[in-house]
């Protein structure tokens, strides 16, 4: 991908949007083959790919943009309590301005009752947004079944797909996507880039847009291009749909030997979300007496993270955790492990050896704790 990247920038310098001299052209090019590459990922063409600065900038975009371009009576948005701050702030923001918003609780197990989101549905509702699968505890929604049913109702629905694109198949005509927000370095691509897949067809879908300017990107993302971003970006996609499946099945294995290692030599080691419905690359675990905070400063070389929101006076349990039913000690004893392209064997086997090894430190402590 770096590779890829490096002469747009220096000797290929042009702005993608000067299309009146040779410069441009090869810039706009570039683009316009990264945009196919994205494209080509997720089953869309290459009109339907809006770039953006990231699946944030994409969620906006797509909530907001469909919800004021609304010209009729629907002010009514469908989403769930276990989506990502991306889509529940400018969910909260249009709140705010007016709009009516649904926040659906999901199971135990972190997925959506199709059930309870049909009933949710009103003669107001003009937009579904769902994660396809979330950031913390790596649950995949059945997010075919759920567009099937919009597309029924003839309601515009939005996908956040930050955490699946590039990790699992996904292919915007077969699940009835509407708008799909993809982020860039998820797949690693460089930090800065994303895409909001937009749906062309009938009937037309039309979006507000966020940034007003010199109207690039079909006038839905106006600014100037960062070529070596897109390229890059575009090359991430063409890997990620070559090695997408082999790639799912060894950090499946890896994850299960994780977990697995974690479970047989540890009491009280929880699996949060649903065990079989989950990203290849997510664990989500509790640790029964530990809290997640402590344990994360014991484990300083491993990249951990619990998910939380801390401040200095409070520490409160991840919205998605308290979504799921837990109670308040199990999510502040709530690790996520991300595995990924680098990882390797090796560095499983030590995560294991080490963990464990902190756990039982801090159930000591906490004994000598209680006993004292």
């Amino acid at each position: 991908v770096l590779a890829t990247m490096q002469p747009y920038f220096s000797q290929m310098f042009g702005n993608a949007a000067s299309k009146n001299h040779a410069f441009g052209r090869e810039a706009s090019d570039a683009v316009e083959q990264a945009r196919a590459q994205v494209a080509g990922l997720i089953g869309a063409v290459p009109g339907e790919i809006v770039f953006t600065s990231g699946a944030t900038e994409s969620d906006n975009l797509a909530v907001k943009g469909v919800a004021r371009r609304q010209d009729g009576p629907g002010h009514h948005i469908l989403t769930l309590a276990t989506e990502h701050k991306a889509v529940l702030d400018p969910c909260a923001s249009l709140q705010h301005d007016g709009f009516e918003v649904t926040y659906l609780e999901v199971g135990e197990n972190g997925l959506a009752d199709l059930d309870l989101l049909e009933r949710a549905i009103t003669d107001r509702t003009i937009l579904v947004s769902v994660m396809h699968a979330n950031n913390e505890i790596g649950v995949i929604q059945d997010v075919g079944e759920i567009g099937a049913l919009c597309r029924r109702r003839g309601l515009s629905f939005h996908v956040d797909g930050a955490q699946s694109v590039g990790k699992i198949p996904v292919d915007v005509k077969r699940l009835h996507i509407d708008l799909l927000s993809i982020s860039g370095h998820k797949l690693y691509a460089p930090k800065g880039i994303g895409a909001l897949y937009v749906r062309r067809g009938q009937p037309t879908l039309r979006l507000q847009p966020q940034i007003d300017g010199g109207g690039h990107e079909r006038g839905l993302r106006s600014g100037t291009l960062p070529v070596p971003l897109i390229v890059g970006f575009g090359q991430a996609c063409e890997i990620s749909g070559r090695e997408l499946e082999s790639e799912g099945r060894r950090l499946s294995a890896l994850r299960d030997r994780l977990v697995a290692g974690l479970q047989s030599r540890l009491d009280g080691v929880g699996v949060n979300g649903d065990a079989a419905r989950r990203l290849p690359g997510n664990a989500n675990l509790s640790f029964g007496q530990v809290e997640a905070e402590a344990l994360l400063q014991e484990l300083p070389h491993i990249a951990l993270s619990t998910g939380s929101a801390c401040t200095t006076a409070n520490l409160e349990p991840s919205h998605v955790l308290k979504a799921l039913g837990l109670d308040h000690e199990t999510s502040l004893s709530s690790v996520r492990f991300g595995l990924g392209r680098y990882t390797t064997e090796d560095e499983v086997a030590t995560t294991i050896k080490d963990v464990v090894a902190a756990v039982k430190r801090l159930r000591h402590k906490s004994l000598l704790r209680e006993l004292l």
